[in-house]
């Protein structure tokens, strides 16, 4: 079984990117892969509540950020200070997540196997 963390630092809606990087965690997930997910930079806003993309006729990414929970996919993590940059903390997120200083997410990595970023 490999250990893979997913790094996500692109902002909701950009791009295909973001879906494609979702898929690849289902998939990994469905195949009993301990997968964990690090939300820095832009890619906090992944989380952030209250988004309505369908109004600009977006498709709706963060609605399958929750289908995680039923790949048993909870090791979910945030970058403090990406989160404080956007004014944003974990309670304004759809999914609960834990915090990680900027300062340790060299620590988090080398807890991992396998790095992919989005």
């Amino acid at each position: 079984m490999k250990n893979y963390l997913f790094i996500m630092r692109q902002p909701p809606h950009a791009s295909g990117r973001v879906q494609e990087t979702l898929d690849m965690i289902l998939t990994a997930a469905a195949f009993d892969q301990q997968v964990g997910v690090l939300f820095c930079d832009d890619g906090v806003l992944q989380l952030a509540s209250g988004q309505n993309p369908a109004a600009i006729g977006l498709k709706d990414t963060a609605r399958i950020f929750t289908a995680l929970e039923i790949y048993d996919v909870d090791a979910l993590y945030a970058e403090a200070e990406s989160l404080a940059a956007r004014g944003l903390t974990a309670a304004d997120l759809i999914l609960p997540v834990r915090l990680v200083s900027r300062a340790d997410v060299n620590q988090l990595m080398n807890r991992h196997q396998l790095l992919i970023p989005d």
